[in-house]
């Protein structure tokens, strides 16, 4: 199947906008988070030991990084939208990629989940609210499942979707399960990337691949406008990983990790292709199932513990992996996976 080149050069064109703006304005972003003092915290050594002997160092750095993508998206998405509709400039009419059915309801998710994030980061930093500060657990569960289920109604409600797809098998009818069934999956993967964000570059990274993989799945439905918001989203994060890979001048904080997990779960289900996440996101499973397991082992085995720490990574830091092969070998499998992902959901259309 070939496609033209015009639709190709879009998701390219919109992907380097959103990198050289990300660029440009992160530096400022930056300097303006280090003279308000926002700086993460790092837990102390009677909550979390391999985290504070391995990261001690990093306490005082800039939080909120997360502001680079999703700003820039959206800031992008809405100059070429209204360029067009205001003023009809050819070129910039070509490059819009606003659309009811491809991206208001993940742009809308993603600008949610965002100041949601963003909150919960400036409280935890101002060290406003419970244990140190931020939002409760069961707030911020309950924000971002508010979110999740309002996209879930739009898609039940508005687009009429009650299916999933199962690879070499068809689509399933779930009726009205389907509403607490997106809601799961995007929670999980928001919460999941969530874990993921604790190494310099780690969450970036995998992030990075996961975003391609779908972009290349929704492209490959003809969802263009929809592959090239994963474009631009690719396009913002690679600026930020740039910024953010050891040592990181920033963190992505719950701006950018919530965000971005929630996102993906709307574009995995935008593409229906949800039951992939298993795979293409599968350092994310990995993270958020070693915190599971972790949890349950200490509730069911009278506090033993199976890893040395969790998320799983920093159990890796506790058996003397350095932090750059961490996050290598996390990005090596990120792709890995993406690409097998990828494989499938285009051998499948076939």
């Amino acid at each position: 199947m070939s496609y033209p080149v015009d639709e190709i050069l879009k998701v390219l064109i919109v992907a380097a906008i959103c990198f050289m703006i990300a660029l440009m304005w992160t530096p400022a972003l930056i300097r303006w988070l280090k003279k308000k003092k926002m700086g993460k915290s790092i837990r102390d050594a009677s909550s979390a030991p391999v985290m504070a002997h391995f990261h001690a160092a990093k306490a005082g750095t800039p939080t909120m990084g997360g502001l680079v993508i999703w700003v820039t998206v959206l800031a992008v998405i809405v100059l070429l939208h209204y360029g067009c509709t205001l003023f009809g400039i050819g070129t910039v009419c070509y490059l819009n990629f606003l659309s009811r059915g491809q991206t208001l309801l993940p742009l809308g998710a993603f600008v949610a989940a965002a100041l949601v994030g963003l909150l919960d980061d400036y409280l935890n930093i101002k060290k406003i609210g419970p244990k140190g500060g931020g939002l409760r657990v069961r707030h911020r569960l309950m924000s971002y499942s508010l979110i999740a289920l309002g996209a879930a109604w739009w898609f039940f409600s508005k687009l009429d979707w009650d299916a999933i797809h199962i690879p070499f098998d068809g689509d399933l009818s779930l009726g009205w399960w389907y509403i607490p069934f997106f809601a799961i999956v995007i929670v999980a993967t928001s919460f999941s990337v969530n874990e993921t964000d604790g190494l310099d570059g780690l969450a970036g990274g995998t992030l990075l691949a996961a975003f391609g993989a779908y972009g290349v799945i929704a492209f490959s439905q003809g969802k263009i406008d929809l592959a090239v918001f994963c474009a631009a989203i690719v396009g913002a994060l690679l600026a930020f990983v740039w910024h953010n890979i050891t040592p990181a001048a920033f963190f992505m904080g719950d701006t950018g990790a919530m965000a971005m997990g929630t996102v993906l779960g709307v574009v995995a289900m935008l593409t229906n292709q949800p039951l992939l996440l298993f795979i293409i996101g599968l350092p994310f499973v990995i993270e958020s199932g070693s915190v599971l397991l972790q949890v349950t082992s200490k509730k069911l085995r009278g506090g033993k513990k199976i890893f040395k720490s969790s998320p799983l990574h920093h159990h890796f830091e506790a058996i003397g992996w350095g932090e750059p092969k961490i996050v290598m070998r996390f990005w090596v499998l990120a792709f890995v996976c993406a690409a097998v992902g990828t494989a499938i959901a285009l051998v499948d259309k076939m």
